[in-house]
């Protein structure tokens, strides 16, 4: 049987995907996501965008995420990243040049 935990997924350029999305495992975002996220591991490489309400136990913001973000573990914000919105997360990161521009909350 496949581990799922080990499992990764992508939304390439220039697909958009609006609506709800619910995975396992790492998810790659090189398009648009619109809507709700819920999963484990999220990337949002530098061409990515993400506006959404989002539950995740990792992100990291390469690209652009504007919404409501739960992490339940921990945000990181590469140099690339812009964020805005309301942001929930037991630990977050902000690399040099990296845009935070939101409600943070550290439980």
């Amino acid at each position: 049987m496949r581990d799922q935990s080990k499992s990764m997924s992508i939304i390439d350029k220039e697909l958009t995907v609006e609506g709800m999305v619910s995975f396992k495992g790492q998810l790659i975002v090189k398009g648009t996501v619109k809507g709700n996220l819920y999963g484990d591991i999220v990337v949002i490489a530098e061409e990515g965008e993400v506006q959404a309400q989002t539950t995740v136990s990792h992100i990291t913001i390469g690209g652009t995420f504007e919404g409501e973000l739960k992490s339940s573990d921990k945000l990181t914000i590469l140099s690339t990243g812009k964020c805005s919105g309301q942001i929930t997360c037991k630990t977050f990161e902000v690399e040099s040049g990296g845009i935070l521009n939101a409600e943070v909350n550290c439980k």
